[in-house]
């Protein structure tokens, strides 16, 4: 296994079930389950280790999979929002809140159930965003980007270079650890813009995911999936 100085974070997501709450609000307006507007609470302070230490792979990681004697299925694998990557013959496989070693042994399991004999399978972190603010969603240019001093929600969708035309800027998500627990907020990003709401901070290892109508599904039902109680909740 490589090694890797990495902050920890992302507790594991809530099972998918969550996910699939009905949409709650119209295109371009504010509204949605997500919480709105409260003053945040900062993230949990990031535990630097390296991989062999207990590093859990978060969500947005990137992960390098080697399958000796597989050209087809060794390859580097985004992890998505949900926790999970998908692989050829294998599928959707779990990711997040495991260790590098763990989903090593994950994906031996289920390589020789059926497809081969005795696999020899690596896996390594590729790309952490640990130390990066990963702003996606409909935005013009998706990434993640290095946290360098104090930095605002807006500021964060700057650096994805604004919003897109197809965006619904008064539904803006933020995804962070806190106590342990994955949680979301959600902002109105056009009453921001004109001074009516505060600009929140923004933290390393944050996903900022800015609603709109091309963006994905599976983002799109995280973006519903919260009380409109306007505070951090974990899901």
């Amino acid at each position: 296994m490589l090694t890797d100085p990495t902050p920890r974070r992302f507790a594991s997501v809530a099972a998918s079930s969550l996910l699939l709450f009905a949409l709650g609000a119209c295109a371009d307006t504010a509204g949605g389950p997500i919480p709105y507007d409260r003053a945040l609470a900062a993230p949990d302070e990031p535990a630097v280790a390296s991989l062999g230490a207990g590093y859990k792979i978060a969500p947005m990681d990137q992960l390098s999979i080697k399958v000796f004697n597989s050209k087809d299925l060794s390859d580097d694998y985004d992890v998505d929002l949900a926790g999970h990557i998908s692989l050829p013959l294998v599928g959707e496989v779990e990711a997040a809140n495991l260790t590098t070693a763990q989903l090593d042994d994950a994906l031996t399991a289920k390589l020789g159930e059926k497809y081969f004999e005795h696999p020899d399978v690596s896996v390594a972190v590729k790309k952490s965003v640990g130390r990066l603010v990963t702003v996606d969603g409909a935005v013009k240019d998706a990434g993640s980007f290095p946290v360098l001093g104090n930095l605002s929600l807006m500021q964060a969708v700057a650096l994805a270079k604004g919003t897109s035309e197809d965006a619904n800027p008064r539904r803006v998500a933020v995804f962070r650890t806190i106590g342990g627990t994955r949680q979301a907020a959600a902002f109105d990003l056009t009453a921001i813009r004109r001074g009516q709401s505060q600009d929140p901070a923004v933290y390393p290892g944050d996903i900022v995911v800015v609603d709109g109508s091309s963006i994905k599904a599976l983002q799109k039902q995280i973006l519903q999936s919260f009380p409109l109680l306007s505070i951090f909740r974990p899901f």
